[in-house]
């Protein structure tokens, strides 16, 4: 017989942990991980079959509720809501970070018009690191947190520019005197 300790959740119910298997040289079988969590999680817990969704334990009616989106990407990179006082902060900070570099609206002449939206995303945002040097080591909590900074404020940007190719319309520059949905709707609805 195996022993396998059983650990507590957060929230939600207790679990068995079988990483001690692997030495007995037997697996589990859990088709569709129906019944298996893939990591520990102080970012985000999901139980479907109850509809419960809660990030960094709210709710995430009381979000859509009660938060914006920069209020809740503030919530998930540093563990709580914002004061007016840091969203201020933070706000300016994603605003200062919304535009991308000019060389590279040269990476969208590599993909045709007609390309899945998606996987025109995945190239470009693949390529951001080309142009961010300053930020490449996973192990720095600062690194970290000025590339997730950088993604929040550069998506819509990148977004609206991957619509506004296969549209074959003029790319639009971000405008930091909007809010962040009015800046991302100038983006890809304005000529």
């Amino acid at each position: 017989p195996v022993e396998l300790p059983i650990l507590t959740g957060t929230v939600g119910p207790d679990v068995i942990d079988v990483r001690g298997l692997t030495a007995t040289g037997r697996f589990t079988f859990d088709p569709g991980f129906m019944s298996t969590a893939s990591c520990d999680s102080k970012i985000t817990y999901i139980d479907g079959d109850n509809g419960i969704l809660l990030h960094r334990g709210y709710p995430i009616e009381q979000l859509a509720e009660q938060s914006d989106y920069l209020e809740t990407c503030y919530l998930l990179l540093n563990g709580e809501l914002p004061t007016a006082e840091q969203k201020a902060q933070f706000v300016a900070v994603v605003k200062n970070h919304t535009m991308v570099h000019e060389q590279l609206k040269t990476f969208f002449n590599g993909f045709r018009r007609d390309a899945h939206p998606m996987a025109v995303m995945c190239g470009v945002v693949g390529a951001l690191s080309a142009f961010y040097h300053d930020s490449l080591d996973i192990n720095n909590p600062q690194h970290r947190e000025i590339s997730a900074v950088r993604l929040v404020a550069k998506m819509p940007t990148l977004a609206a520019m991957v619509y506004k190719y296969s549209m074959g319309q003029p790319m639009m520059y971000p405008r930091n005197d909007l809010s962040y949905a009015e800046n991302f709707l100038h983006m890809m609805f304005n000529t």
